[in-house]
This record gives structure tokens, sequence and C-alpha cells, in this order.
């Protein structure tokens, strides 16, 4: 945890990450919230305060897969809406009750779902979540826009795929966008990781899966062990956050089941909170 000299800091920097990230989202044309048809959920209850403003807002992107890129039309047609869509909406809720209780950040209930479909829109939204990257397919003009994001300051966190092959697929499409920036492993004293928790002690964390298996990895035996792997700009600063053979996403939607065990939901809100302060102040 953060030395109290350390937590004064931490209170004072990020009114003004949150004043930098409400002077570019002025500049730009917000589109509305909307809904999309989701791989396990639909008509999923919106809170209360759902369209209340707050300063920060935790984007979820809408991607191309390698199945193809269904429309609202073909999601309801042949009951599949797409890997982007893993988790969606409970995970993001869940998280951001989370984001409102564990740090000062004045968070927005609901996520925003954004795309890069060549309006300013993404631009609104610097923190960007990608889900099952193993399988997403950016052709060349949406990488060229996903790296314009990432150059303007913007930060991109994937997370929820599993294995070499998956591996392949996601590096593919990030090639695209940043062709002459390496992934590198994350060392234990990255910033990223001591921002407010001090996470030197990390395990894999296990999708829902596990209830059923009871096996932490997935897809094969090159599922293990975690990876937790970056891409820096040229200052140092982290702007892609991968967690490799991990799931997250499933830890956060099923954090209020008893089956799902404290010791990897607890981890994967502290990853979070650490990764979305970090954003905030560096």
């Amino acid at each position: 945890m953060l030395k109290p000299r350390e937590l004064m800091r931490f209170r004072i920097a990020i009114p003004i990450g949150l004043l930098g990230l409400a002077a570019w989202s002025i500049l730009q044309a917000q589109k509305p919230y909307k809904e999309w048809p989701a791989i396990e959920y639909e008509n999923f209850a919106l809170p209360p305060d759902g369209n209340t403003p707050h300063e920060w807002v935790r984007a979820r992107l809408r991607y191309p897969d390698i199945i193809g890129y269904p429309d609202n039309l073909s999601a309801r047609n042949y009951g599949f809406a797409g890997y982007w869509t893993m988790d969606y909406p409970r995970s993001d809720r869940h998280l951001l009750e989370g984001v409102r209780r564990l740090t000062r950040i004045d968070a927005r209930s609901l996520e925003q779902v954004t795309e890069l479909d060549h309006t300013d829109d993404i631009y609104n939204w610097p923190m960007l979540y990608g889900v099952e990257v193993g399988h997403w397919d950016l052709p060349q003009d949406q990488a060229d826009q996903l790296r314009e994001f990432i150059m303007r300051g913007g930060f991109l966190m994937v997370d929820d795929f599993h294995a070499d092959t998956e591996w392949r697929t996601f590096l593919a499409s990030l090639e695209r966008v940043l062709p002459d920036r390496p992934v590198v492993d994350l060392p234990n004293g990255d910033p990223i990781f001591h921002t407010i928790y001090d996470l030197n002690d990390r395990v894999q964390i296990p999708g829902a899966q596990y209830l059923q298996t009871g096996i932490t990895y997935e897809k094969d035996e090159s599922g293990k062990p975690e990876h937790w792997r970056a891409v820096y700009d040229d200052k140092g600063r982290i702007i892609v956050a991968i967690c490799h053979n991990m799931d997250l996403g499933d830890a956060w939607e099923w954090s209020d089941d008893p089956r799902y065990s404290e010791k990897w939901a607890g981890l994967a809100y502290r990853i979070a909170m650490n990764y979305f302060i970090y954003d905030l102040t560096h």
C-alpha cells in the first residue's frame, strides 16, 4: 500500500489527470451510450445512476475478429455477437463498482463501447479495454487509428487470451498497430505494479472454466504460466498492457459468486486499480 506522503501525491495527481481527460473529451463529439448484443448476456439491467455524468469512463473496444464483424442483425440471427463481447456487460459493471469503492476516481457506472470507425469517438475514452484479443483481426485502417489513439496518449489494456496460437493471432494485429515497438515482459519493479498496491506476488488468474475443470490454464500446456507484458513508448511509459494466459474479465464477472476464489478476484481488482491509476498519473 502507499505510504501517507505517497497517498497525498496520489490524491493530488488524480484530479490533475482527470482535468486533462475532461479537456480532451470536451474537444471531441461523444457518441451516446448504446447497448450491444452479447455472447453471454442480453437485456442486462442498467444501474440506476448509469446516465449520471462522471469524470472517468472505461471503454470496451469493439473490433472485427477472425470470424467476422457481426452487426446487430447477424448477432441476433446467428447467436454470435463477436468475441469482443465476452463477459459484457456484467464484468464491466462489477469492475466499475470496484473502481468507485476502491479509488477516488469519479467513475461512471456504465461502460462505453467504442470502435475504430474513423470518427473521433474513440479519442473520448483514453482508457481502452480489449478482451479475447487472441481472436481479433484488425485491418490496416483500423490498426492505423488504434496507433493514432495510443500516440495521442491513449492506454490499451488487453486480457483473456491464452496459449501460443492465440498469442500469435494477437501479435499479428498488434504488429500492424505498432510495427516498430517490441513487446516485453514487465519486471516486478515496474511502477504499474506499485501505484496503489504492491503486487510483487502475482499468480495466474483463471477464468470461470476452473469451476468445472479445476484447471487454472486454458487451451493447452502453453496456456501456462501467466505473462504480464507491455509495450512502452519512447519515454518509458506503458502504452499497451498485456495480460496473457489469464482471465481478469471472468474474475470481475464472477467476483460475487462464492465458488470463485477471493484470492483471484481480489488480485484481479487490485491489478485493474493499479493499471487505471498508472494511466491517469503517467
